[in-house]
């Protein structure tokens, strides 16, 4: 170990050392930014996003109206299609250009901010002065060309082109004034002078902009291959990679027939990884914070009414409450049990209250996008077409559906117009509608089906009776056929075992109205022992009464818990520390098998082959989809590997319902090592996921513990040499 090959590895450990020091208090604020309110999150993350999605969108407007003059001569009756253009002045084409211009380079900007390669302080200048002068130049514009430009006849109409510089200059300024709210969240502190983006939610930009601008291809080569107007192009490429298929235009040469093959095939292709992305960013990673952000408000709420009402006492610990233990009969163990299980029951109510909201919510936003579209298409339509407002609510369910009829529709240059810039609306709407019902009445149906299944013609190995019984007791609200819950033992003693909290959908409607009955018990009972009676004829017991004691080395009891904050500086290794761990015996109701917590192993070997072990088991619970829930008994297992002891109320506090900042930094400071189920600092309250918090710790601890063999070896050779 003296050699310089050992003094690189001493040197990178002690650099991985400090580094893994240093990101404490920034995991730590990440962890505090997961509990934010959600508003700081759609500041930092998802305005960003959608700007940087909506820009290219508004650029690629600006484009269209460039390519072809704003007015056009038209006769009442006639063919508008075959309506000539008004030549621009020269100078509007000047400015239309400049603007269009700026517009690319902010665009640019932002994107070049995302993927780092420009300063925030130096990008969201250009990006947000440069969007909002090519909305006052198209605004200024468009108001000059329905004025001073208007022609002496009434024998004229707007084109596309001007409706779409409408369309762009309403999109800059959205975007704009969404960087303003981003910028204004970094300078007020709620987070750091850079988007909290993902590398996939940056290449949703790079995505948006690809199809725009196969968009604009498809445009410009079957314009000239059909002869058609090239802003007409533009509405039939979009009728036709968004499969709806009017058939109002379509390619008549056999080489725009030909072409079509490839084109709508690659076109249809990246859509479908747009919807992908817009999919997988604004439902997983969106889904995942503002979750979080339930839960901390539920548990915020249940914790109030508990302490209002003075019912909190289950939420104390047994050392610090000994008349708890003497009037409930509950342990420690049980006690911090019922704390997971209403932790578990908020988790629960809150994730089932999240889908319905997002349903509800964008299921509105889908009705609005129908319902006014459809008034808007009216108004366009009606000088060509007299359409009633059913006429085009029909329609409109055609485009959003897809199905394309093509009986009715859009033939106005306003109409054409609306309908991409609609349809680009309502392409995230879709998909998160579907993807929200997907989560709530789809898989209701299927939940059902599968319950019909099971007591019908696919028995499960349950047995029928079991399967029956299980259905009635959901029907009923568990009041009927209430069956006992056997969770798993820890490690590899249960991995062959079904794991009760193995998904977050892992419920229906009955177990979720039997949680939240539950969840009210726990609030108005707890103070008289409610649910410590009941739930210790159906869940094991710890006897304390009766321990067993394991010496460990003392590295291990040391470095274990200074993973929740101890910070004791006695010397891990000195042969006369000693770390004892309490191992309570388990007893067992009567209906209840008995399933004891793996000891510790007191050789240093062992307990490290044990650690290895563990980590490669939580290691493939990362790839279980949805996450891993572990099971209480799971939770205690790992937490004594890393040393906590469920058993130890030494170890935990009752939660605090509400805290200034200076409080909780007070209070962080004086009970770092104390937490509790429901508190703030509960591993159930992290950002990361449960496997991810126990991985990280498991290999901490294990690191600690290498080290400090190492560190013992390393000190016994000198003594060696010394003697």
């Amino acid at each position: 170990m003296e050699d310089a090959g050992g003094e690189n590895v001493e040197e990178h450990l002690n650099a991985v050392d400090e580094q893994y020091k240093a990101s404490l208090p920034e995991r730590m604020g990440e962890d505090q930014a997961h509990r934010d309110p959600s508003r700081w999150w759609f500041a930092s993350a998802a305005f960003p996003m959608v700007a940087g999605t909506l820009g290219p969108v508004a650029s690629a407007f600006s484009i269209c109206a460039l390519v072809r003059p704003w007015r056009q001569n038209y006769t009442k009756g006639a063919d508008i299609d075959t309506a000539t253009f008004i030549k621009d002045p020269a100078w509007l084409i000047a400015i239309n250009a400049v603007q269009l211009a700026i517009a690319l380079i902010s665009n640019l900007a932002l994107l070049l901010n995302m993927t780092r390669r420009l300063r925030f302080s130096i990008a969201q200048p250009v990006t947000i002065v440069g969007w909002y002068l090519s909305s006052i130049c198209l605004i200024a514009l468009a108001s000059t060309t329905a004025g001073p430009l208007k022609p002496e006849t009434n024998y004229f109409i707007w084109s596309q082109a001007y409706f779409y510089g409408i369309y762009a200059a309403v999109l800059y300024f959205v975007v704009a004034s969404l960087m303003v709210i981003t910028v204004w969240g970094s300078q007020a502190g709620h987070y750091e002078k850079d988007f909290m983006l993902t590398p996939s939610q940056r290449t949703l930009m790079l995505q948006t902009i690809s199809f725009l601008i196969y968009l604009h291809l498809g445009a410009l080569i079957f314009s000239n291959t059909e002869g058609w107007n090239y802003l007409d192009g533009m509405y039939w490429a979009a009728v036709t990679l968004f499969t709806v298929g009017f058939g109002d235009n379509n390619p008549t040469s056999t080489l725009g027939r030909a072409l079509l093959f490839p084109y709508s095939l690659v076109g249809i292709i990246s859509l479908g990884l747009v919807i992908g992305s817009i999919r997988s960013l604004m439902l997983e990673r969106g889904k995942r914070r503002l979750d979080a952000r339930m839960v901390e408000k539920l548990r915020h709420r249940v914790l109030r009414k508990m302490a209002k009402q003075g019912k909190d006492g289950i939420l104390r610990p047994i050392g610090d409450s000994p008349e708890l233990s003497s009037s409930s009969g509950l342990t420690e163990f049980e006690r911090r049990q019922s704390e997971f299980e209403l932790m578990r029951k908020i988790q629960k109510q809150a994730a089932h209250r999240h889908r319905w909201i997002a349903l509800a919510i964008s299921t509105s936003t889908w009705l609005v996008l129908w319902l006014v579209g459809a008034k808007v298409f009216q108004v366009c339509e009606r000088q060509y077409q007299n359409l009633t407002y059913f006429d085009t609510f029909y329609m409109a369910y055609v485009s959003l559906t897809t199905i394309g009829y093509g009986d009715i529709t859009p033939i106005s240059n306003a109409g054409k117009s609306f309908w991409v810039f609609w349809a680009l609306l309502a392409l995230p709407t879709m998909t998160v509608l579907i993807s929200n019902a997907g989560d709530t009445i789809v898989k209701g149906i299927k939940d059902a089906t599968d319950k019909v299944a099971t007591i019908t013609i696919l028995p499960s190995e349950r047995g029928f009776r079991s399967e029956f019984k299980a259905v009635i007791g959901a029907l009923s609200h568990g009041k009927l056929f209430t069956e006992d819950i056997q969770e798993s033992p820890p490690g590899i003693l249960g991995d062959s075992q079904r794991h009760r909290y193995s998904s977050e959908d892992d419920d229906d409607e009955g177990e979720l109205a039997q949680d939240q009955a539950d969840l009210d018990a726990e609030v108005e009972g707890n103070a008289e022992g409610g649910g410590g009676g009941d739930r210790r004829d159906r869940t094991v017991r710890f006897d304390d009464s009766a321990t067993t004691t394991t010496t460990t080395p003392g590295k291990r009891s040391n470095s274990r818990s200074k993973k929740m904050g101890n910070t004791d500086d006695e010397d891990p290794y000195d042969e006369n520390s000693k770390a004892t761990s309490q191992l309570p015996r388990m007893t067992r109701a009567v209906s209840i098998p008995r399933q004891d917590l793996p000891q510790i192993p007191t050789d240093p070997a062992e307990y490290h082959l044990t650690l290895i072990e563990e980590i490669g088991r939580v290691t493939q619970h990362l790839k279980s989809h949805p996450p891993r829930k572990y099971t209480f008994q799971e939770w205690a297992w790992y937490l004594r590997l890393i040393g906590e002891d469920e058993s130890d109320a030494a170890k935990h506090r009752k939660p605090h319902t509400h805290l200034s900042s200076k409080s909780k930094d007070e209070l962080e400071e004086k009970e770092r090592a104390r937490w509790s189920w429901v508190g703030s600092r509960s591993p159930l309250m992290s950002s990361q996921e449960e496997a991810e918090w126990i991985l990280e710790r498991l290999i901490e601890t294990l690191n600690d513990e290498l080290r400090g063999v190492r560190a013992a070896k390393k000190k016994g050779g000198l003594r060696n040499r010394n003697g």
